[in-house]
């Protein structure tokens, strides 16, 4: 299957929306970016997540694709992640919702504030 249909409900395309969909791995996504990174400096980039949390995140990325696990024989062990090439080409729409996202933030959280406050 080289394309899908988002709106065919059996469809894994829908899988593939749910991943990049997801706020944990938006931020791994933006995060290797810059480079390839350890666990704990993507945890501290990231922030306010879990190691269980990262840790399920990275796998499921890892098992689509979009990035690659590195383990270097050392004691201890140091592992790297790094975006495939899968994930460095989702990485510039996924950079652009998130500039949208930062730019309407203020609008956004307003709506918001004028339902709860109607109602």
């Amino acid at each position: 299957m080289d394309t899908g249909d988002a709106f065919d409900p059996n469809c894994p395309t829908r899988l593939v929306l749910d991943r990049i969909g997801d706020k944990w791995s938006v931020l791994v996504l933006l995060s290797l970016a810059d480079g390839p990174m350890r666990f704990t400096e993507l945890r501290r980039r990231v922030g306010g997540v879990t190691p269980k949390v990262l840790t399920q995140t990275l796998r499921a990325m890892e098992y689509d694709g979009l990035l690659t696990r590195k383990i270097f024989a050392e004691v201890p062990p140091r592992v790297e992640y790094t975006l495939s090439e899968l994930g460095r080409s989702l990485h510039e729409p996924v950079a652009a919702v998130t500039r949208w996202a930062e730019q309407n933030v203020g609008r956004i959280m307003g709506s918001r504030e004028a339902i709860d406050h109607a109602q």
